[in-house]
């Protein structure tokens, strides 16, 4: 029995729904460890799509149980929309298939108001965050101020809760020449919603250590990608929370020592929402092309993504950072029109050739890119299931590729489909 870690290799958008599900095949328990609504995952299952923000992507399969764990911030009104949106496509959410760590913080209207003022603020200088209030509500976790899954369960605690953290967040409003955001009404909709969330309230800790005293699989799903990472992403242009592979342990109370594989979910070419730099974004009519063909569009915010040509000197960093044991590549057949492919091999910095991105933002927007080019296939991969069937180019593509980032590909996905998907290596399996 291995418990497997799943973790975004780039800036996000990676595919890691599609490969969540395909994997929730084997898995017996499906865990959020991190992130909030502000990370979508589209599964298009039978051509029934669901697009997916808080839940799991193991909720659409019968049998299963999901977890969002501690590490998760939670918008209850938003995942009750979303649990209704699913249950409206014959997906049933029950206490029985769906907990939520009773130590969550959620994310409350003002989070969303604050984001809201601090990006428009900003100018220039803005983040790109999605507006959902999930910064505002980790820092308000890091500074003790949360309102918690539990807090719900008494309005005497609930109320001196508010009082807590609006304390701080009318301060701050005031500062800014903002209406003071009075807590009364917003009391009597958290406790019109309590009962709803708190049937799904559980000791998350708890239920994992009884899921593992029984061998049972458990697959922990991350949100967003290593490069938004807080710590070792490209900072400040980061989401607010730890996205490697290691979160899964504090973000959910199992311990280090219950992850036995970490797949990096790795697309063929390089995608980018929001502010920040990207050494290998093409703005041309490639870079429009793989939007195009790629369906390049956020699932949370509608977004347009930038696009680029495959870095492979990030994904090597990244799978140094976060452990990562194979790869999992995706969307190979959105590369299957073009003449040529490229791979980012180094960067160049004031003249100085370098095998890293630079930690300082200053220096990371100077790089350029050098590349090793490699023919086109010119012919169509989607829906092959055979790695030997693939086109010679593409085979060559893929296996240069994993020579570079030094870490085994295990899985290649041809289409968004469920079953289209290439099985070198099985995680729970090795």
């Amino acid at each position: 029995m291995k418990n497997v870690v799943v973790v975004g290799s780039q800036w996000g958008d990676e595919g890691k729904g599609k490969i969540v599900d395909w994997l929730s095949r084997e898995a017996d328990i499906v865990v959020r460890f991190q992130g909030g609504h502000n990370a979508g995952h589209t599964l298009v299952i039978d051509k029934k799509i669901f697009k997916l923000r808080l839940l799991p992507s193991g909720i659409v399969r019968k049998g299963k149980v999901s977890i969002l764990g501690n590490g998760v911030v939670i918008d209850p009104w938003a995942l009750l929309e979303e649990i209704e949106e699913i249950k409206k496509k014959g997906v049933e959410v029950t206490p029985e298939n769906f907990m939520i760590s009773e130590s969550a913080s959620l994310i409350l209207p003002f989070h969303q108001e604050m984001d809201e003022i601090r990006e428009d603020a900003a100018g220039n200088s803005k983040i790109g965050t999605t507006r959902r209030g999930i910064g505002p509500a980790y820092e308000d976790k890091v500074g003790r101020r949360s309102i918690r899954v539990m807090d719900l369960a008494s309005k005497e605690n609930l109320n001196k809760r508010l009082d807590n953290v609006l304390a701080h967040h009318n301060a701050i409003r005031k500062g800014l020449k903002k209406k003071i955001y009075e807590k009364g009404f917003l009391i009597e909709e958290l406790l019109k919603i309590a009962p709803k969330i708190l049937k799904f309230s559980q000791p998350v800790w708890k239920k994992i250590d009884e899921f593992k005293q029984k061998n049972k699989k458990i697959l922990f799903e991350g949100a967003q990608g290593i490069l938004l990472d807080v710590d070792h992403g490209t900072y400040p242009f980061v989401t607010s929370s730890n996205t490697v592979a290691s979160s899964a342990a504090t973000g959910t109370g199992c311990g280090p020592n219950s992850i036995n594989y970490v797949l990096g979910i790795t697309k063929a070419y390089t995608t980018r929402v929001g502010e920040g730099p990207f050494p290998t974004e093409l703005k041309d009519k490639v870079g429009e092309e793989l939007g195009t063909r790629g369906k390049e569009f956020g699932t949370v915010t509608s977004r347009k993504r930038r696009c680029g040509w495959f870095d492979g000197v990030l994904v090597r960093q990244t799978i140094k950072i976060s452990g990562i044991d194979g790869i999992a590549l995706t969307k190979l057949d959105v590369l299957d029109e073009l003449d040529e492919i490229k791979i980012c091999v180094a960067y160049e910095i004031n003249g100085k050739k370098i095998d890293y991105l630079p930690a300082a933002v200053d220096d990371q927007l100077k790089v350029k890119p050098i590349y090793k080019t490699y023919d086109g296939w010119k012919s169509s991969t989607v829906g092959i299931k055979n790695f030997d069937e693939l086109p010679k180019n593409a085979k060559i593509y893929i296996q240069d590729l994993e020579k570079f980032i030094e870490t085994k590909i295990s899985s290649i996905s041809t289409s968004p489909e469920r079953e289209d998907t290439i099985l070198i290596q099985d995680p729970f399996k090795n």
